[in-house]
């Protein structure tokens, strides 16, 4: 049975109506500063903190929770010993708890927000409230999450307060302060003028998105969860805008598809299956549907099903060619209304709509987690890129400025290609993709058997070096003029001196990109 609750929140969503009817069930509310404010404005009648403590709240707020005639009304079990402790310092029991955090997030979110100004917005007694309640759990309520106020009271309505309601409350409590100390913690990793890379504790946030109908196999249960405060174009921002629910599957590819996406200035039309780019084409061409037929030739073959990403908008001649193949979901800046009128008659395509990469630095998360059995594996995510300055040419055969494009090109994608990764384009295509093989010639020989005739003139990228001739031997025999790789092999000599034989033009980038 509820008598006395504790109301005290930052987010007011609800406030007024769960207050409200907790007084039509006889509660006594207790309340501080703002939330009394927003109640007696309601015409809710409500006990303020400094009443029960007699205290006033002190230093601009920052002290007037943090009492012991709070505390212990939130804390005390009902046991004789606890409640004969709590009847001689004249002390009432709470029942509820609702409290919810000032909004640090939302304040270093805004631009120009100092430093100072930061550390005010981190709440102290909010969370050694909720973190009270929580423990308390069997005799106290505790809601952090405006959307649970109506589960609550209906399960006081209804007489009906189970055990299971009370610790799911209460593990929604922990985990609430848990976030919020978290994105503290970051933060002021991010101001600490030369902070460790790699800081002794990690915390990891993230507010479930979703559930799914299932994960990798239908055998598995999955979920999409959002990073706190995530900002700028990714699968996490994606507006879905038609289309049936998004599956496991599809967003790990659309994360995939916008990766790559995003490396091009030009306009770009990246087409992935099962995480590894099928298509892919950049134009000088503001027509977006020239480049998306661009791209879906390249392996129409494996495109049927295939995810696809723009990093320009869709018009409807782009979105006529889309819809002449089965796909499973399109990610763009924007859709025309012209084009969303022809992609929403396939009900089950999913659409998504991203912010503009041009309005975001950067290209992505700063850091990649794995995990592993028992641990973690962290590392800065592989943004290296290079230019053509930075291209060094290791043959005798020098490659023509076109070719040089067309490497960095390759070059490029072959970082989004799983290991070990041989990419082979032309005129700013990809026609052939060798991806996750456990030797390097293998996937060289699927990359340029799907390129077939195509790869005349063709150049191929690799994303670490030769440990052997072998590849350069298939590559000439299929008609490869150029090839990009990192060097830095052993027998690099004999990899140059097989590109001399064959008249093959070949530059080293020093820098390798496996992807595993």
């Amino acid at each position: 049975m509820v008598k006395r609750a504790l109301v005290s929140v930052s987010n007011k969503a609800g406030l007024v109506d769960f207050c409200r009817e907790l007084v039509k069930l006889k509660v006594e509310i207790v309340s501080t500063g703002g939330t009394a404010k927003s109640l007696q404005e309601a015409n809710i009648p409500v006990t303020l903190v400094s009443e029960v403590t007699g205290f006033p709240e002190i230093l601009d707020g920052r002290v007037k929770t943090l009492h012991p005639k709070i505390h212990a009304g939130i804390l005390a079990r009902r046991l004789p010993e606890h409640l004969t402790q709590l009847a001689a310092h004249d002390i009432e029991t709470f029942d509820l708890v609702a409290v919810n955090l000032y909004p640090f997030r939302e304040t270093i979110a805004q631009a120009g927000v100092s430093l100072a100004e930061a550390i005010e917005n981190i709440d102290i007694g909010g969370p050694a409230l909720v973190r009270a309640a929580a423990k308390n759990y069997p005799h106290v309520l505790v809601i952090v999450n405006p959307a649970n106020y109506k589960t609550v009271l209906e399960a006081l309505k209804a007489g009906e307060i189970t055990d299971d309601l009370r610790l799911s409350l209460a593990r929604e409590a922990f985990a609430h302060v848990a976030a919020y100390d978290s994105s503290i913690a970051e933060y002021l990793q991010k101001q600490i003028l030369a902070p460790a890379l790699f800081p002794p504790t990690i915390c990891l946030t993230g507010e479930l998105v979703q559930d799914l109908r299932y994960g990798e196999n239908p055998h598995q249960k999955a979920a999409f969860y959002r990073e706190p405060a995530v900002a700028g174009p990714c699968v996490a921002n994606a507006v879905q805008i038609a289309g049936k629910e998004l599956s496991y599957n599809n967003i790990a590819d659309l994360d995939a598809a916008l990766k790559l996406v995003q490396e091009f200035a030009d306009p770009a039309v990246v087409i992935v299956k099962h995480n590894n780019p099928c298509g892919v084409a950049v134009s000088r061409t503001s027509n977006i549907e020239k480049v998306y037929r661009k791209a879906f030739e390249g392996d129409p073959v494996s495109a049927f099903g295939g995810i696809v990403a723009c990093n320009y908008p869709v018009d409807e001649p782009c979105a006529l060619a889309m819809a002449e193949v089965f796909l499973e979901a399109v990610v763009a800046p924007e859709f025309t209304p012209q084009a969303k009128e022809v992609l929403t008659k396939k009900r089950n395509l999913r659409l998504l709509q991203i912010d503009p990469f041009s309005k975001f630095e950067g290209r992505g998360a700063r850091f990649e987690l794995r995990k592993v059995g028992g641990g973690l594996l962290v590392q800065e995510a592989d943004e290296e890129t290079i230019n053509l300055n930075e291209l060094k040419v290791v043959t005798q055969k020098q490659p023509i400025p076109e070719q040089l494009a067309e490497l960095v090109f390759a070059f490029t994608i072959v970082k989004h290609v799983k290991s070990n990764a041989i990419v082979v384009t032309k005129e700013h295509q990809l026609i052939g993709v060798g991806a996750g093989q456990m030797n390097r010639v293998g996937s060289a020989r699927i990359a340029l058997a799907q390129a077939g005739e195509k790869a005349r003139g063709a150049v191929l990228a690799s994303d670490a070096f030769f440990p052997f001739r072998d590849t350069v031997d298939e590559a000439a025999q299929a008609g490869i003029a150029a090839i990009i790789q990192p060097g830095g092999s052993i027998r690099d000599k004999e990899s140059i001196e097989t590109c001399d034989q064959y008249g093959i033009a070949m530059v080293f980038t020093g820098i390798r990109h496996f992807k595993h």
